[in-house]
């Protein structure tokens, strides 16, 4: 099977055309054999909505010489609060991408795109794993305050990704696994996966996870109810992109942090807080599941930092096997989610507007 991906981001669309052949293993079905060619679009700046039309003609042009797909599948954004999965493009998706609630956001094209370019092609188009997918347990949303209730967005899609990769070393199905993800980058988050189920996580950028890059980490509600006071709406930005080690140590280039370690004590101090919070919210999260997880998994920019990573894996390795892949899978992601469909092993899901009917699962 063939797939051509696409990943729109601020600054470029990622591409790739992934051939998709099922699983050697009989007993481990979902982990198919994946080879693909990649390329990039740059951009001058984010795309928008307009933008659409000749993005798909310059997709086009620089994808003409690979072989014709039996689907195109995109980033999904923010579609709205659903259960994650494999998901057709329609119309309704794809103007809802650009009219709701992420619009200005670049993951919310891929829908548009893919649907565009699907079109062209006359095959199906998909999303992945939606930024917006909120899957968590009844008791991990509700909070002690009458009205006020946690949401479950975090890095759905790199996560969900090597939480199944994670599932497959140790020999079993994804949804037969328990598995806690650190997605540790710009932002963080980490989150609990029991049978292939998001069932609770510590949230992204504002809403929680340990302090990332730019990302603040947990803070005392005292001093969240004066920062607002202070910087008013400001204060979700300065939790999500002005916190962390930026905030810290004046810098969120992870090599420039790596290099000064050694000497700088704003540094090691930044850096103990860092495994901490990790090692903290792995707990926090392996309590969530109702039995010991199978697997443990840190992935993100910051696990390209062996120090880091090797000081959090000596502290939560009594919990489970710990693996550590560093960056990012999402072009594999949205190539095996297609896949999956595709090689008739999952089947796709049909989107309905927020206030359709159907909350998450």
């Amino acid at each position: 099977m063939i797939a051509h991906v696409i990943n729109p981001g601020s600054s470029g669309v990622k591409l790739a055309c992934a051939t998709l052949e099922p699983s050697a293993n009989p007993a481990l079905p979902g982990q198919l054999r994946l080879q693909l060619t990649r390329a990039e679009l740059p951009l001058h700046a984010p795309p928008t909505a307009g933008a659409v039309p000749a993005l798909t003609q310059a997709i086009m042009a620089l994808t003409a010489d690979w072989p014709a797909p039996h689907a195109v599948v995109g980033r999904g954004g923010f579609i709205g609060r659903v259960p994650t999965g494999t998901y057709r493009v329609t119309e309704a998706l794809a103007a809802y991408a650009v009219q709701g609630e992420g619009a200005q956001e670049p993951p919310n094209l891929g829908g548009p795109l893919a649907l565009a370019l699907a079109q062209v092609r006359g095959v199906p188009a998909f999303i992945v794993d939606p930024q917006s997918a909120d899957e968590l347990l009844p008791e991990a949303r509700l909070t002690g305050l009458r009205g006020v209730r946690r949401r479950g967005e975090f890095h759905a899609l790199n996560a969900r990704a090597v939480a199944r990769r994670a599932a497959h070393e140790v020999g079993k199905r994804f949804h037969e696994a328990r598995v806690v993800v650190a997605h540790l980058g710009a932002t963080t988050s980490v989150t609990a996966f029991d049978q292939g189920r998001a069932i609770d996580t510590t949230g992204a950028g504002a809403d929680g996870g340990p302090l990332g890059a730019m990302q603040s980490g947990p803070v005392p509600a005292r001093a969240l109810l004066r920062l607002g006071a202070d910087l008013g709406e400001r204060a979700l930005t300065h939790l999500a992109s002005e916190g962390g080690f930026l905030a810290l140590t004046g810098s969120a280039n992870l090599r420039d942090l790596e290099a000064r370690a050694p000497s700088d004590p704003d540094v090691q101090a930044a850096m103990g807080a860092f495994v901490h919070q990790v090692a903290k919210a792995v707990g926090e999260q392996t309590g969530a599941l109702s039995a010991r997880p199978d697997a443990l998994v840190l992935t993100g920019g910051i696990a390209r930092w062996d120090e880091l990573m090797d000081r959090i894996e000596r502290r939560v390795a009594w919990i489970a096997p710990v693996f550590i892949i560093p960056g990012e899978v999402e072009l594999e992601a949205l190539a095996e989610g297609a896949g999956r469909v595709l090689l008739g092993l999952e089947a796709a899901r049909d989107w309905t507007p927020p206030g359709g009917g159907r909350g998450p699962a």
